[in-house]
């Protein structure tokens, strides 16, 4: 039996569930089922958040990457530099928007986007870069500023696991032109089911994305381009809206958390910490130690009913699905190596320092 499970959604809808109930029968009662009021309040109340001017809600996050991408003008013959250390939905989207990924490799200390990379894979058809805030950590996109400047590029935010994160001050999705995110239940900003969210400064980026998630509309019958039907619900939008109020709180406790587990680590010589860049303010989405013989060390933590996890075993130039577009084993060795290391440990607002106590027990017994 798991003792300590990976993610706990139950502590969070136990304390939004009855301001939730409250919204879904105002909601039921006046029958405002698609792109209601609970959307568009949604919407302010997350662009705000983020620090800026335009939120549109999508079906989910990898839809919102590729919204944006199009949105963008990314599309047939474009290059777009993606991170081979991220969920596969990055590259993904890419794909689905016509383009073709170019993966690049990591940094050794904190898993995030090699700027110095970057700059080597741009090529003549390069239109976009892709940093991912992985783990709950904002990529470094200040350090591609000059690189982006230089050769016209568009930077595109995978936003997906750092709702609430800052670098230099600046909120995580308000750094580059536009930015993707996904609610997926366990995000920081969870809904009760898929949801997403573009989010960017640019009007003419926002009206493109609108009208790309509604069918090319922005008129009943009138459809000014190609689109699809990805908005978000808005069930899923009051869901959003009360969890949204409680996000600061909710991170402040995930970094409590991520403090007890430094302390309770800290002399476990075989387990690499997480590394937090100083000009970061991280949200701890996931808790990624490094660990040797890291699957006989999961096997033992999962058999101890502790429900450690994997995020992620394959590098994503290196899943079946790529093999087209990658160069290959040996291409990208931070991502490659810390594909065999990494280990997520439960952490979430609401777990105890008990239960950490013995995540970090069964962790010490497991490594011997």
């Amino acid at each position: 039996m798991t003792t300590v499970p990976l993610v706990d959604l139950g502590w969070q809808q136990r304390e939004v569930a009855a301001e939730v109930a409250e919204g879904f029968a105002q909601v039921l009662a006046a029958t405002d089922f698609v792109g209601g009021g609970a959307v568009h309040r949604f919407e302010e109340a997350y662009a705000a958040y983020t620090g800026v001017a335009h939120c549109i809600g999508v079906g989910n996050g990898t839809d919102a990457l590729e919204i944006a991408l199009r949105a963008s003008g990314i599309g047939a013959d474009d290059e777009v530099i993606v991170p081979a250390n991220t969920f596969v939905a990055t590259a993904e989207a890419v794909v689905r928007a016509g383009a073709r990924p170019v993966f690049v490799d990591v940094k050794a200390d904190t898993l995030l986007l090699d700027s110095e990379a970057v700059a080597a894979a741009v090529g003549p058809r390069t239109r976009a870069v892709i940093p991912v805030h992985l783990f709950g950590q904002a990529a470094p996109v200040e350090q591609l500023a000059d690189l982006v400047a230089r050769h016209d590029l568009v930077v595109i935010e995978d936003a997906a696991q750092s709702q609430g994160a800052t670098r230099l001050g600046r909120p995580a999705g308000s750094l580059g032109q536009v930015a993707g995110t996904s609610f997926y239940p366990g995000k920081n900003l969870g809904a009760y089911g898929d949801a997403g969210a573009v989010l960017t400064d640019d009007e003419g980026v926002a009206h493109r994305a609108r009208l790309l998630a509604n069918h090319g509309s922005d008129r009943k019958y009138i459809h000014e381009s190609f689109g699809f039907n990805s908005r978000l619900d808005t069930l899923q939008a009051v869901v959003l809206s009360a969890k949204l109020a409680r996000l600061d709180g909710w991170n402040e406790l995930r970094r409590a958390a991520a403090a007890i587990y430094a302390e309770l680590l800290a002399d476990l010589e075989p387990v690499v910490l997480p590394t937090v860049a100083s000009s970061s303010v991280p949200v701890w989405h996931l808790y990624v130690v490094r660990v040797p013989r890291r699957d006989e060390v999961l096997h033992r933590l999962q058999e101890a009913g502790v429900g450690a996890g994997i995020h992620y075993p394959v590098a994503v130039h290196l899943q079946p699905a790529f093999a087209g577009y990658g160069k290959g084993a040996g291409s990208a060795p931070v991502a490659e190596r810390a594909a065999e290391q990494i280990l997520s440990l439960p952490l979430y607002p609401g777990i105890t320092p008990e239960q950490q106590d013995r995540v970090a027990t069964a962790l010490r017994e497991a490594l011997q």
